[in-house]
């Protein structure tokens, strides 16, 4: 099955398919600096916003990126971005990334139910294997946050990436499997009933 624009709705949050409609509302929430210390291709000005949107709707036109706005239930605003990437359907896997959330919005079960939303949709109607996730080593606060997900530590790839500083990157790899889900979709639910 390939990926297809849908609306992923959850209690706190819903994961709405990211057009360049989103873009000024992206810029209210992701401008922060904060947001963008590890970051490979930080953005910093709407310009890159644009650029940041434009990439992943180049990728969802492919066929390999579903990417998504983030939006509280709430007052219905957007508060991040994050991506269903690297599709590769012939291996029935998917990576989860390119996750950023507004700080006011960190820590208050936003992400952990955005995570929910998009690996059940990996899982149960896009027919994963596999559901990758990958962050930089110095990242500490994302490896515990994905750790803490029910995702298997794989390993690190060492000067994996050039981040926009020329500081070379060590990614650690995360994964969850098709076999894994059952557990790890239960710690979720009751992690989300709290």
């Amino acid at each position: 099955m390939n990926l297809e624009p849908v609306t992923l709705r959850g209690t706190r949050v819903q994961l709405v398919p990211l057009t360049r409609g989103h873009l000024d509302a992206l810029c209210d929430a992701g401008l922060d600096p904060r947001l963008w210390e590890l970051a490979t291709d930080p953005v910093r000005t709407r310009e890159e916003m644009a650029a940041y949107c434009d990439e992943s709707l180049r990728g969802q036109e492919e066929g390999t990126v579903l990417p998504f706005v983030t939006q509280e239930t709430g007052e219905g605003r957007i508060v991040g971005s994050t991506r269903l990437a690297n599709y590769v359907e012939a291996h029935r896997r998917v990576e989860i990334g390119w996750t950023w959330i507004a700080p006011a919005w960190q820590r208050t079960g936003v992400n952990t139910e955005a995570k929910y939303l998009m690996l059940r949709h990996a899982f149960e109607v896009i027919g994963c294997n596999r559901v990758e996730f990958k962050t930089d080593a110095l990242n500490a606060r994302s490896r515990t946050a994905i750790a803490r997900l029910g995702a298997h530590e794989e390993g690190t790839l060492r000067r994996h990436m050039v981040t926009a500083s020329g500081r070379l990157r060590d990614s650690v790899y995360f994964s969850i499997i098709r076999e894994e889900w059952e557990g790890v979709r239960a710690r979720f639910e009751r992690e989300l009933l709290r």
